[in-house]
C-alpha cells in the first residue's frame, strides 16, 4: 500500500490511551507512514480552573514525551513531528504560544474542541443539546481558529457524538465553522477514531459517532482543505484508522491534504 500520513497520534500518558511514541512509531513503520505527528492531549499549569487533568500529561511528563519524540525524529526513515492536541480558552493562549509552542518546542498545535467554556467549568459540548450551547461551542472554536495557533481542527463534528439531531440550528453552526476554516485555511479533520466508537441512533438508522455525513458534503462542496487522520490511542490503529478516515473521504470526493508542513 502507498504510504499515507497520520498527524493525530496520542500515548498513555492521556490516560486513556496505551502505549509509548516508539510504539506508535514501530506500527506505523510497518504499516506504512510517509509522515507521523504526536499530537497527545498538551498539558495545563496546576493552576488551570477546571482543566481535566485526568485526561492528560500533567506538564512535568511533559518532558519525558517530548524527548522520546525527538528521539524518533533524529532516527526515522520519514519525518516525525512533535505536537499537543489542544482545547481552547482564551485564558491560556499565551500558555499554547509560549509554553507549548515556546519552552517544549512545539511543531504544532491541534485544536479540539472539546469543551465550551463557562466561566471556570469546562463543559464536553456532546453531552449537552442546547442550543445556547451549541452557540457557544462554535463562537468558541471559531475565536480558537483565529488565534492563528492550531495547524488544524480535529474531529470538528465532534458535538454530534451523543446522538445529537441534524437539524437546521446544527447545520447552521457547522457551516459557521466551515466557512470560518475556508477562510483562515486551516484544514478540517475527517477523524477515524469517531468510525469506531459506538454507533449512534437516529431516527434515520445508525450512523457514526463521527464524522457526521452532512456536514462533510457541505465541506465537500466548498472545497475547504481536509486532512484525514487516526486520533490513534492504540499502536496498531495509527495508520489504520487514518487509512479509513481517507476511504471516507474519498466517498465525498475530497482528495486530503497529505501534509501540514
Amino acid at each position: 500500500m502507498t504510504p499515507i500520513s497520520n498527524f493525530h497520534t496520542h500515548t498513555f500518558l492521556c490516560n486513556h490511551a496505551i502505549g509509548k511514541p516508539e510504539d506508535y512509531y514501530k506500527q506505523a513503520l510497518k504499516d506504512g507512514c510517509s509522515a507521523l505527528g504526536f499530537s497527545d492531549h498538551c498539558p495545563f499549569p496546576d493552576s488551570t480552573p477546571d482543566y481535566w487533568p485526568n485526561i492528560r500529561m500533567t506538564v512535568e511528563q511533559a518532558s519525558d514525551y517530548v524527548g522520546w519524540v525527538r528521539n524518533l525524529k533524529n532516527d526515522s526513515s520519514f519525518p516525525v513531528y512533535l505536537g499537543f492536541e489542544c482545547e481552547w480558552d482564551k485564558r491560556l493562549e499565551n500558555w499554547y504560544r509560549d509554553g507549548l509552542k515556546g519552552r517544549f518546542g512545539a511543531d504544532y498545535l491541534v485544536l479540539g474542541s472539546h469543551w465550551i467554556t463557562k466561566g471556570n467549568i469546562h463543559d464536553y459540548i456532546p453531552d449537552s443539546k442546547s442550543a445556547e450551547d451549541l452557540i457557544i461551542y462554535t463562537n468558541q472554536t471559531i475565536e480558537a481558529m483565529k488565534s492563528g495557533l492550531f495547524a488544524f481542527l480535529a474531529h470538528p463534528d465532534l458535538c454530534m457524538a451523543h446522538e445529537r439531531k441534524w437539524d437546521n440550528e446544527v447545520a447552521a453552526c457547522m457551516k459557521a465553522i466551515l466557512d470560518a476554516a475556508k477562510d483562515l485555511n486551516i484544514p478540517l479533520e475527517v477523524n477515524g477514531l469517531g468510525m469506531h466508537k459506538p454507533m449512534c441512533r437516529t431516527e434515520n438508522g445508525l450512523r457514526y459517532a463521527y464524522p457526521i455525513d452532512e456536514f462533510w458534503q457541505m465541506v465537500a462542496e466548498s472545497k475547504a482543505r481536509v486532512i484525514c487522520n487516526a486520533d490513534a490511542h492504540d499502536p496498531k490503529d495509527v495508520i489504520a484508522h487514518a487509512r479509513k478516515a481517507r476511504e471516507y473521504a474519498k466517498a465525498f470526493g475530497i482528495t486530503p491534504i497529505e501534509t501540514i508542513f
